[in-house]
């Protein structure tokens, strides 16, 4: 692929962007002049080449999403995000919602920042396994009058089911719940656009699909829902003059960077802007086509219902493949003997393709499938 030269891929068959999207030499690039020379050569007077790679950044992402970079709040992580928003949320004293509701295959760290909040007074309610994530009539079912907040996976990482996430926020919305999108296995890969589902938040990484490398999350909030919230966790970067200095006058921005807090990193959004930059050269649209393409191709000749639990174009970007003990024993064989790079959740194995995966790539899937079918 012509695209394969702009990253750093290991040797061998990459199947991990659903992981760790590969680096990009433009990152790498990004790092050094927006990051490491300001600092070698300006020290403390390179906080304005800093802060403009900050909001060169929330340029990258609210390009994306199709929103303003102002209601996009740099996070350290989804976990962040999502912690400081549910902890911001306004409850009145004798509201009896308390109950933050997910389904039971959302990624755990969701459900462990809801946990380590219960002494706040949330409890966590989780929509069974054996009910379907991506059929709106089962989150009806489970907003009842006690919940407080869904939060909707857009894209499930061990299943590949894609919620309907327009839908179930409009449930929410008629039922009083406030809804909380998670797009770390979607966001590059699929159409993300919080204005469009009329949701309330939204959180992610640019460690995935996006190649920006760990550490560069981020916090979406729709505008008119930012002056509801009164985040706890605040500091100078909070203020909306943050060099204005006086101890005495606190005034949080009025968009989601009132959840920046104190003085921010700088290292983890000089990389990941550098990739979402390359990646928005080389198209979004591309990425999705091409990741569809070899998915089809991995997928050509077998019986697709046996293997997933949708459709390969009904699904995220990843192939989470499911097979009985023997067949997946064997399936791993063959791909170890390609020196591929995927991983496995039970008897799921996931694989992921990338612009800088081939046909090649897609083609040796198949071979490795078609061992045991």
């Amino acid at each position: 692929m012509p695209y394969h030269k702009h990253f750093c891929v290991p040797e061998g068959r990459y199947y991990l962007s659903h992981s760790v999207g590969c680096l990009t030499s433009a990152a790498q690039q990004c790092m050094q002049n927006a990051f490491i020379e300001p600092w070698a050569t300006k020290a403390g007077d390179a906080w304005p080449n800093w802060l403009d790679t900050l909001e060169a950044f929330c340029g990258e992402l609210a390009s994306l999403f199709s929103v303003a970079p102002t209601d996009i709040c740099p996070q350290p992580s989804v976990s962040s995000g999502f912690s400081h928003y549910l902890a911001s949320l306004p409850r009145k004293k004798n509201d009896k919602r308390n109950k933050i509701l997910m389904h039971a295959d959302a990624f755990p760290t969701m459900g462990f920042v809801v946990a380590a909040l219960k002494p706040r007074g949330f409890d966590l309610v989780l929509i069974d396994e054996a009910e379907p994530a991506d059929d709106p009539a089962v989150w009806q079912r489970h907003l009842t009058s006690d919940v407080l907040a869904a939060v909707i996976t857009h894209v499930h990482s061990n299943t590949g089911i894609v919620s309907p996430v327009a839908d179930i926020a409009a449930q929410c919305r008629a039922a009083g719940v406030y809804s909380v999108v998670d797009v770390a296995q979607s966001a590059g890969v699929m159409v993300v656009s919080p204005a469009d589902w009329g949701v309330d938040a939204v959180v992610g990484s640019c460690v995935k699909w996006l190649c920006g490398g760990p550490g560069a999350g981020y916090l979406w909030i729709d505008p008119g829902h930012a002056s509801d919230l009164a985040p706890e966790h605040v500091g100078w970067f909070s203020h909306e003059h943050p060099f204005e200095f006086d101890i005495r006058s606190f005034r949080a921005i009025k968009t989601a960077r009132k959840f920046w807090g104190g003085t921010p990193s700088i290292a983890p959004y000089a990389l990941a802007h550098g990739s979402l930059k390359t990646l928005r050269e080389i198209g979004y649209d591309t990425l999705r086509t091409h990741n569809l393409d070899l998915k089809k191709i991995a997928l050509k000749g077998l019986p697709a219902n046996q293997l997933m639990r949708r459709p390969p174009e009904a699904v995220g970007g990843t192939l989470c493949l499911e097979l009985d003990p023997q067949k997946i024993e064997t399936v791993i064989k063959r791909l170890k003997e390609e020196n591929s790079h995927f991983d496995q959740r039970g008897t799921t194995v996931r694989l992921s393709f990338h612009v800088y995966n081939s046909t090649a790539d897609a083609n040796a899937v198949n071979g490795a499938l078609k061992s045991v079918f």
